[in-house]
C-alpha cells in the first residue's frame, strides 16, 4: 500500500493538473491572480475536501454528496448520505476527512435532522468505498430539538490530538447559547466514537455538558486549524453587525447574546454592553455585517506574498476577505473579487498550495485560485 505521504504526492501533482473550463484574472494590491472555474453545477455546496487520489468531495446542501473527477463532476451522488432533513439553512453541511483517510477511508458529515420533537444538527461517520458510504453512524446529535430551521452551524475541525470539534449554532434562539445544559450555541469537543474528549475542560460539572468546549457563540460557520499553534480558529454571524473571530479557549464564554457588537434585525438593541466580565472578546468583528463563511490560512508557496494570511470568504457581501494578523491584532484586511459577485460559501487550502472556493448558489461552483500566469 503507498504511504501517506506518496499519496499525498500523488494528490498534489494531479490537483495542479486539473482541467478548468474557464478562468477569470483578478488584482489584488499586491498580487493579480487567476480564478479556474474546476465545476459548476452544484446546487447549493456547502463544503469541499480533498481525496489522497485527486480527486474532490463536494456537499450539496440538498443532501447529496458529489465527487469531482478528473476536472468533471462525476454525475452519480455519493450513495448511502444518512436520512437527514434539508430545511431553510439546514441540510447537508460539513465533510471531513479522518485525519488517517489515506488508511481507513474515515469521513465526518454534520447535517441537520428532523425527529418527532423537531429538528437539530448531527454528525455521523462513515467509510468511503468505492462511490458509496458504509457503516454509517451516527456520533453526535445536539439536544434538545426545535422547530425552526435556522442556525445549525455545522463546521467542523480536528485539533493535533485526533478530537474532534463540531460547531452547533444557537438554533434561532439566542438565549439557548448561554445554557449550558443546552448543546445549542457551542463548539463540542468528542472522540471519533463520539464519547466527551477524555480532556474535555467541564467533564466533573454537572451544570454544563460534558462535551461542551466553549459556548455563547451564535453560529459558527467558519473554522480552521492555525498551521503553526494548531489552535482552532473560528468566526461566526452576528445579527445586525457583529461578525466575529475567535481563537477558541477551552472554557471559554464568547458572550453571545449577553455581549454583541451588532443589533437586531429590527434595528433595536440586543444589549447595551460589548464586554463583560468573564467573556471573551472576539480577535476581530465587523460592522456591518458581511456574513462570514469558510475560513483557511494561505499555508501555499504559490504566492508568498500571502502566506500566512488569513482568508474569509462572505455570503452577504459577496467577496473574499483576506486577513494579515500579526500579535494578535489584524493590521491588514483587503477586499478580493467583488467583482465575481458571487456568494462564497467555503475557503481551503488544497494539497497542492491552491486556494479553494465553493460558491453558494443553485449553480454553485469550485473554483481555484492560483497565480497569474
Amino acid at each position: 500500500m503507498p504511504s501517506i505521504k506518496s499519496l499525498a504526492t500523488a494528490c498534489c501533482v494531479y490537483l495542479a493538473a486539473l482541467p478548468c473550463a474557464f478562468s477569470q484574472t483578478f488584482s489584488s494590491d499586491d498580487v493579480t491572480f487567476r480564478l479556474d472555474t474546476i465545476a459548476s453545477e452544484l446546487e447549493h455546496p456547502w463544503s469541499l475536501a480533498f481525496l489522497p487520489d485527486g480527486s474532490l468531495l463536494v456537499t450539496e446542501r440538498a443532501g447529496r454528496l458529489r465527487v469531482i473527477r478528473n476536472g468533471k463532476l462525476v454525475p452519480e451522488p455519493v450513495a448511502g448520505v444518512p436520512d437527514l432533513v434539508v430545511s431553510g439553512q439546514g441540510g447537508l453541511l460539513d465533510v471531513l476527512l479522518h485525519p488517517e483517510f489515506a488508511s481507513n477511508q474515515t469521513l465526518f458529515l454534520s447535517y441537520s435532522h428532523r425527529g418527532r420533537d423537531g429538528m437539530t444538527t448531527r454528525v455521523a461517520r462513515a467509510t468511503l468505498e468505492e462511490r458509496r458510504l458504509n457503516n454509517v453512524q451516527v456520533i453526535f446529535e445536539a439536544m434538545p430539538r426545535s422547530g425552526n430551521s435556522r442556525h445549525f452551524a455545522g463546521r467542523m475541525a480536528f485539533d493535533e490530538t485526533g478530537n474532534l470539534y463540531i460547531a452547533v449554532g444557537d438554533r434561532g434562539e439566542m438565549d439557548r447559547a448561554q445554557d449550558t445544559a443546552d448543546d445549542a450555541g457551542g463548539v463540542h469537543r468528542i472522540t471519533i466514537d463520539g464519547k466527551p474528549a477524555p480532556d474535555n475542560p467541564e467533564l466533573d460539572n454537572p451544570r454544563i455538558n460534558d462535551t461542551f468546549f466553549t459556548w455563547g457563540n451564535r453560529n459558527i460557520q467558519g473554522m480552521t486549524v492555525h498551521p503553526e499553534t494548531g489552535a482552532i480558529w473560528t468566526h461566526e454571524h452576528g445579527p445586525r453587525g457583529g461578525d466575529e473571530i475567535n481563537i477558541l479557549s477551552a472554557s471559554t464564554n464568547y458572550g453571545w447574546p449577553e455581549i454583541t457588537y451588532g443589533i437586531d434585525y429590527s434595528g433595536l438593541p440586543i444589549t447595551m454592553d460589548t464586554e463583560k466580565e468573564g467573556m471573551a472578546q472576539p480577535l476581530h468583528y465587523w460592522d456591518p455585517s458581511i456574513a462570514p463563511s469558510g475560513m483557511a490560512f494561505y499555508t501555499g508557496s504559490q504566492i508568498p506574498e500571502w502566506r500566512g494570511d488569513l482568508f474569509v470568504g462572505a455570503l452577504k457581501m459577496r467577496k473574499l476577505v483576506r486577513l494579515r494578523i500579526k500579535e494578535g491584532e489584524v493590521v491588514e484586511e483587503e477586499d478580493l473579487l467583488t467583482d465575481l459577485g458571487a456568494r462564497i460559501r467555503d475557503v481551503r487550502m488544497g494539497p497542492e498550495g491552491a486556494l479553494w472556493l465553493l460558491t453558494d448558489a443553485p449553480d454553485g461552483k469550485v473554483y481555484r485560485l492560483v497565480p497569474a500566469q
